[in-house]
């Protein structure tokens, strides 16, 4: 078998076509040993009628010749004859003596087929016996010549035979090499392909199997040449994103810094001033509530300022689960008539920058709608992974919609465009609205979805 597994395929084919070939032949061979078999029986058996025919003639002749001479005589017929076609002759005395016995036979002489040969083919022949007065002739059938002459015949046959099927083996061998080349570049195609040469191609072969394996092959790599130009292109497009996203973040990291210092210390400042004028002007009123009324304002505009920064410096996702803990503490502390409650499962694994950023952004734009039409008195917030995604629900007790209030109205960013930012990496954002039972908030995100759209969207 191992010596078999190391042979190509060309040499196997043509070592099956030959062994059947033998097989045919060796069919034959049985046919062929049976046919002589029944053509050994029927000549010898022939030859011996005809001798026994001729003794019988000679022994009517022989009844009138006196018995002392009838031996003599006998003997003196039979003697030149030597061996009667395929039989051998002996003479017996009354008294049982051999008096002649037929020579060996010249032809082919010293030569004898094998015994198992004999034995396979030979036929059973009886004796046949005459008598002449005293004298016994007896006929023995001898077919070892006929023996010979099939077993000549067979080895001739049997050589015949090895030549047929030696040029059989040679012909199929050169036959399925000339037939089977196209293979060899079928596999030198395959290697090429295999190190990275996506270009390789087969011709046509006029085969029509072949002929169906060199297009299957070029159109397989046409496709591969397709699908790593995507994924180039793929490469290429998410590197622009990577480099727009950086421009992006450090544009906006400036921007935040602008407002910080510039914006955010002047709003201080004014609220300050108002603050000391409100405490210096109880015994004015008219100058008092003005005052406050500054003093009111510019607390709102630091809120919105200090919800500009949080949305222009996005957390990254390692710091996700801290970012909103942070986020949940300043809101509840900001607004503690209402109860908050939440639960993070964030998963050990890392999620997306993108979608850590878009996570955030839900939220603060959720927190932010609570408070402004919800007039609710407890918040739920469930943020859970399950098979890929983030899945964010924030849910309130308020009165939901009835008409008067839009949950997009006044948000700044809006759900509408943050909907739009979660859709743009491949999620879900929605509101489920519940007359008289408030607002739930439901968002799904890949959580490993890849940067596909620019933060300085509206």
């Amino acid at each position: 078998m191992n010596f078999l597994a190391r042979l190509n395929l060309h040499t196997r084919i043509s070592l099956v076509l030959t062994g059947l070939a033998a097989s045919l032949l060796l069919v034959l061979a049985g046919i062929w040993l049976q046919g002589a078999r029944t053509g050994i029986h029927e000549e010898v058996e022939a030859a011996s009628r005809v001798s026994e025919q001729w003794l019988s003639a000679l022994t009517v002749e022989m009844q009138t010749v006196p018995a002392a001479a009838l031996a003599d005589r006998v003997l003196g017929i039979v003697k030149p004859l030597g061996r009667i076609r395929a039989n051998a002759l002996e003479v017996f005395a009354a008294d049982g003596r051999l008096l002649y016995r037929s020579p060996p036979p010249t032809y082919k002489a010293g030569r004898s087929a094998p015994a198992w040969f004999t034995g396979l083919l030979a036929p059973t022949f009886q004796q046949r016996a005459l008598q002449i007065h005293d004298l016994r002739l007896v006929l023995n059938p001898d077919a070892s010549r006929a023996m010979i002459d099939a077993w000549d015949d067979l080895c001739a046959m049997a050589g015949w035979a090895l030549l047929l099927l030696a040029v059989l083996f040679v012909t199929t061998r050169m036959a399925l090499d000339r037939a089977l080349r196209p293979l060899d570049q079928v596999m030198q195609a395959l290697d090429r392909t295999g190190s990275g040469r996506f270009d390789t191609r087969l011709p046509v072969f006029s085969t029509p199997e072949l002929g169906r394996i060199s297009h299957a092959f070029n159109g397989m790599a046409d496709r591969l040449v397709a699908a790593v130009n995507d994924n180039v292109r793929l490469e290429t497009e998410r590197e622009v994103d990577a480099h727009l996203q950086g421009r992006l973040d450090a544009e906006r990291g400036v921007i935040a810094r602008e407002l910080h210092d510039e914006l955010a210390q002047g709003i201080t400042a004014v609220r300050a001033l108002a603050g000391a004028i409100a405490q210096r002007t109880v015994e004015q009123p008219a100058l008092n509530s003005h005052a406050q009324s500054i003093v009111a304002v510019t607390g709102d505009m630091q809120n919105g300022v200090r919800g500009i920064l949080h949305r222009l410096r996005p957390p990254p996702s390692s710091g996700l689960a801290v970012t909103l803990e942070r986020t949940l503490a300043a809101w509840q502390l900001q607004h503690e008539n209402i109860v908050l409650t939440h639960r993070l499962a964030l998963g050990a694994s890392a999620i997306g920058d993108d979608v850590a950023q878009a996570a955030v952004r839900v939220v603060q734009e959720g927190l932010t709608n609570i408070v402004r039409h919800a007039c609710a008195s407890q918040v739920e917030l469930l943020i859970t992974r399950t098979a890929g995604h983030l899945n964010i629900s924030l849910a309130d007790n308020g009165r939901g919609y009835d008409g008067q209030a839009s949950p997009q109205a006044g948000s700044g960013l809006g759900l509408a465009g943050m909907a739009e930012r979660v859709a743009l990496l491949g999620g879900q954002l929605k509101i489920n609205n519940r007359q008289g039972e408030g607002f739930c908030l439901v968002a799904s995100l890949p959580d490993h979805s890849p940067l596909a759209y620019l933060e300085g969207q509206p």
